[in-house]
């Protein structure tokens, strides 16, 4: 329940102190994930709506598209030189990216839940396996043994453990 509590506190009242920095780490990474993604999807997203509105004063995708001469693919711009099957191309490039972007957001926010599960999992088969004694007692017997099959004898075979 500590773990469901406040993550990592269930690997430190099991005594499993090393298992504490993987814990946060996986957070932090996915966190880190979750920021990045978003954040390049809001540039490609704002990019792609300046590139698809008519206001020559929206103009981010310029930032995006470098090495290149926007006379080659602004139609808002260069309405008179622009290539439009160029245009066409860079708009769906940015369109692509936006759509990964989300994506791999969306994923990362269910990869931060399934992370926060998995500790709690880790922290619980840890707490069952605590007190859990394996002695070298251990001792494994094959024999045969006559089991009655509906009035006819029958042979099998057993397997028993003993600790």
């Amino acid at each position: 329940m500590l773990a469901v509590a406040l993550p990592g506190f269930g690997q430190i009242y099991n005594r499993k102190y090393w298992k504490v920095p993987f814990v946060y780490a996986g957070f932090g990474g996915i966190i880190y994930a979750i920021q990045y993604n978003s954040k390049e999807y809001n540039i490609y997203m704002k990019a792609y709506q300046d590139f698809t509105d008519d206001i020559p004063a929206t103009n981010s995708y310029v930032n995006l598209i470098k090495n290149v001469d926007p006379a080659i693919y602004d139609p808002v711009l260069h309405p008179k030189t622009y290539d439009p099957s160029t245009a066409a191309w860079y708009k769906e490039r940015m369109l692509s990216a936006v759509d990964y972007f989300k994506r791999y957001r969306d994923l990362s926010y269910i990869g931060i839940a399934a992370w926060y599960l998995f500790t709690i999992l880790d922290a619980n088969v840890d707490a069952s396996l605590f007190n859990y004694d394996i002695s070298n007692d251990l001792d494994i017997k094959a024999e045969p043994v006559m089991l009655p099959l509906s009035g006819q004898a029958g042979v099998g075979v057993s397997l028993k453990l003993t600790f």
